[in-house]
């Protein structure tokens, strides 16, 4: 795989498809292990994150269910690849900013990557569109399996599998959500709504996870607790969670429409008129006004897109992207010229 080939591409989590895709942008289960033998990252020395690199690239060729995947060193990455496959979703941003010693494996479609030596030295992580945790969970649990065959994997049977943040301890299992919910934020309800998740042991961050806040309405909500409980068990207490909070932001979504039904249509076509005409436009307004006019798909203001271009368009227009299709650097003047045309361009032939 050449990480060109990912430009114009779509990944299985951007499909706009699944159960309740129009708020569940997608389903991602992330399984953190560790080998036997070896430190944890932050206190393994050089020649361990290498053999533990090469440990993993061996078992990779062995798996069939990696045929199709490739392995990337980081090292050998540029600042903008590296970024881009961040912007994908593919990686966090701690694992980029340091990439001696660190690796990456990444699927042809994008549903299944695997950091090696991040926090921990295997971050197994598999997204799927829509609300589908339990699909997700039997891809990654059989990717999982395939690789305890091959590795030997820090494990004990009191405490589970052992990591390098306690709260991963256990199972080692983060289950997280995408979810877009504007209605809540216009409505303002959105901050009691995080504080009862947060009441109940779950966490809520932003577009790209932790460290990162809420942008285009768009909330990442996972589990924080993986010890104690199966992993059954965290998927079924996440589902009940998402299906409350879904079911929230459709009737806050309902009481715009009933309420004041112009201004909200007002601003969804202004939000559109912009992305159609804007020659200079920044990351995080090309973003709000993205959400709106998702919104407006959703409510039926807009019948002439679908989710798919709209989830792409999130992608596409985030500061590697943009310069991985103009092949070379831009400076932050030249990205909000460049997203302008992207997003003018991304609406011939769908509108």
């Amino acid at each position: 795989m050449n990480l060109n080939d990912l430009i114009h591409s779509t990944g299985q989590w951007l499909k706009g498809s699944g159960p309740h895709a129009n708020i569940v942008l997608s389903s991602r289960i992330r399984l953190a292990r560790n080998l036997t033998g070896f430190n944890f990252t932050n206190r393994a020395q050089k020649k361990d994150l290498e053999a533990v690199l090469a440990l993993v690239e061996q078992a990779m060729g062995r798996i069939a269910l990696f045929k199709d995947a490739t392995f990337f060193r980081l090292h050998e990455l540029d600042n903008i690849d590296r970024q881009f496959l961040v912007e994908r979703h593919l990686m966090s941003h701690d694992h980029a900013s340091n990439p001696q010693g660190k690796g990456l494996i990444v699927s042809k479609e994008e549903a299944l990557s695997i950091m090696v030596n991040e926090e921990d030295h295997l971050r197994i992580q598999v997204m799927q569109s829509g609300l589908d945790l339990d699909a997700t969970w039997q891809a990654i649990d059989a990717i999982d399996n395939a690789l305890s065959d091959q590795l030997p994997y820090a494990f004990l049977s009191e405490c589970g599998y052992l990591t390098a943040c306690p709260t991963n301890t256990g199972t080692g299992m983060r289950g997280s959500l995408m979810l877009h919910l504007p209605a809540l934020v216009m409505t303002r309800q959105i901050n009691k709504v995080m504080m009862a998740i947060s009441k109940l042991s779950f966490a809520s961050r932003g577009f790209y996870g932790e460290g990162t806040q809420a942008i285009g309405n768009f909330y990442q909500i996972s589990n924080q607790v993986a010890l104690g409980h199966s992993e059954l068990d965290i998927i079924q207490n996440i589902n009940g969670l998402i299906r409350q909070i879904i079911e929230q932001e459709e009737q806050a979504r309902q009481a715009l429409l009933v309420q004041n039904r112009a201004a909200l249509e007002d601003k969804i076509c202004r939000a559109w008129g912009i992305l159609k005409n804007a020659r200079v436009i920044s990351s995080q307004e090309t973003i709000e006004q993205l959400s709106m006019v998702r919104l407006g798909i959703d409510v039926g203001v807009i019948q002439e897109l679908d989710h798919k271009v709209i989830n792409e368009l999130f992608i596409m227009i985030q500061p590697a992207h943009l310069q991985k299709i103009e092949g070379k650097k831009l400076g932050t003047a030249e990205r909000d010229t460049k997203r302008g045309q992207v997003s003018r361009e991304r609406w011939k032939g769908n509108v």
